[in-house]
């Protein structure tokens, strides 16, 4: 029997369906996932490791640099370090102070509340006896800061090492002018990668001032202050304070001089946070003092404004990335520093009147401060080199007419020995006429008196005694004498004529001797 095709396809097709009921379905191989296979999930990014802290300075230098500061009041010493992270505005405060000696406290920096400044420089006005010291030095403004900026944590480790040394050495203590007390060091961390490794400290040493509402900048030698300094490589530097500000009043305790108080109360509106290598800000009193530039209190620490470093480069490569990107907004960053026009122009202003007074005006820039500090350097350098070349010149001078005089006394003195023997042999010479005539004309006085005493001998003597000797010669001289009586006698016409009578009328001895006369 033939059966229709469409009857057998649909018997196969029931057949069929009947089958799958009794069976389970099996699922679907296209949405079935393995047991094993875990459900993916979007793994949270590692966190990038911090890079290693880059060392600027070495603990020697770290010493070296903290130390002209290290003793300063702690709220004081919190406003040097922030400022010193822009020098170029402390040199031009330094300089506006040299021209304002009068001005200090809080008033000072309200006349100061109009120039260019990071708050922080601002505040220094009211100390000028701090800014006669770091305009003294612009280079190591500059590296201080920089110091703070790279390495926070290890400078202030540097200002607890020193003030340890002053206190040890003796010349730490309190007084009328300052309060030094103590608090326990929080636990030691571990150095971070790279930092200055240093004993842990278990004081925590703190200088406050005695009175809250009076600030003594204190004025000492850091190269006998601290003790025996132990890096001769590293001296620290001491920079005298102006004498006006430390007067012969001035106390001078325990090594440290203090003049003259500040009366400021505003002005100082940071803090040092010793346990957090920081700095802490009061904001009430910085909003009090800068009211031109009010924070929340969410800016309750530090933060370095690149900004009014005006270009000054960085030093280490952290900063250098972190604050030398252009941030967004750049352009108007002249217009939220609030320069204008105005503002300008009262600046030429006083730029003029200082120049009028004979004051040096202060840089524009910090390019042209560090240039003038550089000229300064140069200046002293070569005045220095000078004094030495003119003293060496001197000295040459000097040597050169003394051993010029030395020489010409020995030129005379040999000349003299040579002249000696030809002046004896000339006078000599010309003495031995003389000498030959004065023998001459002696011995002829000789014999001249051997002759006149020789006649003398032979002359008649008038002797009395003579005829006593020769009693014949003596009558005959009588008789003769007689005769010429008896004749004398004789009248004249019984006297004969005869011939005259002549004899000599002196001796012939004596008429030779007449003769030869």
């Amino acid at each position: 029997m033939r059966i229709p095709l469409g009857y057998a396809l649909t018997a196969a097709l029931l057949l069929t369906s009947s089958c799958s009921r009794d069976e389970k379905p099996a699922p679907a191989a296209t949405t079935a996932t393995p047991a094993t296979t875990p459900t993916t999930a979007k793994a949270p990014t590692p966190a990038t490791p911090a890079p290693p802290k880059e060392v600027v300075f070495i603990k020697e230098e770290l010493d070296q640099m903290v130390a002209p500061v290290a003793l300063y009041p702690d709220s004081l010493l919190a406003q040097v370090l922030m400022a010193s992270t822009y020098p170029g505005d402390v040199a031009d405060a330094a300089a506006w102070a040299k021209a304002h000696p009068d001005a200090k406290g809080d008033d000072a920096v309200q006349q100061v509340a109009s120039q260019p400044w990071d708050p922080s420089v601002q505040s220094l006005v009211a100390f000028p006896q701090a800014l006669a010291t770091l305009g003294q030095d612009p280079a190591w403004v500059q590296r201080l800061g920089d110091a703070f900026l790279a390495q926070p944590d290890d400078v202030m480790d540097a200002v607890q090492r020193l003030r340890r040394q002053a206190q040890t050495a003796g010349n730490l203590k309190s007084n009328e002018f300052q309060k030094v007390t103590e608090q326990p060091a929080p636990a030691a961390a571990a150095p971070a990668m790279g930092g200055v490794e240093s004993a842990p400290a278990t004081e925590t040493i703190i200088i406050e001032p005695s009175n809250p509402e009076t600030v003594y900048v204190p004025s000492y030698d850091p190269t006998t202050t601290y003790g025996n300094w132990a890096y001769p490589s590293y001296p620290p530097t001491y920079y005298p304070p102006p004498p006006n500000y430390y007067p012969l009043g001035g106390a001078l305790a325990t090594g440290l001089m203090f003049g003259v108080g500040v009366a400021a109360i505003d002005s100082l509106w940071g803090d040092t946070d010793w346990d957090n290598g920081d700095i802490d800000i009061d904001v009430d009193n910085y909003n009090s003092i800068n009211s031109n530039r009010q924070i929340d209190r969410s800016q309750n620490t530090f933060q370095h404004n690149a900004a009014n470093r005006d270009g000054v480069p960085y030093r280490d490569r952290g900063n250098r990335e972190l604050n030398n990107r252009r941030l967004e907004g750049a352009d108007s960053r002249t217009e939220f520093r609030g320069e204008d026009a105005n503002r300008a122009r009262s600046r030429e202003q006083a730029r003029a009147s200082m120049e009028k007074r004979g004051v040096e005006t202060p840089a524009r820039t910090n390019q042209e401060a560090r240039d003038r500090a550089q000229a300064a350097s140069r200046d002293r350098a070569q005045a220095g080199s000078r004094d030495q070349a003119r003293d060496r010149a001197q000295a040459v001078s000097r040597d050169r007419a003394q051993a010029g005089g030395r020489d010409q006394a020995r030129d005379r003195a040999q000349a003299s020995t040579q002249r000696q023997p030809q002046r004896s042999a000339q006078n000599r010479q010309q003495g031995a006429p003389k000498h030959r005539q004065s023998q001459s004309n002696t011995k002829a006085r000789s014999a001249a008196r051997n002759q006149q005493q020789a006649q003398a001998r032979k002359a008649p003597k008038n002797n009395a005694f003579q005829g006593a000797s020769r009693p014949q010669q003596s009558r005959a001289s009588a008789q003769r004498g007689q005769n010429s009586q008896a004749s004398a006698q004789r009248s004249h016409s019984s006297r004969s004529a005869g011939k005259p009578a002549q004899r000599q009328s002196r001796p012939p001895q004596q008429r030779q001797h007449a003769q030869r006369r």
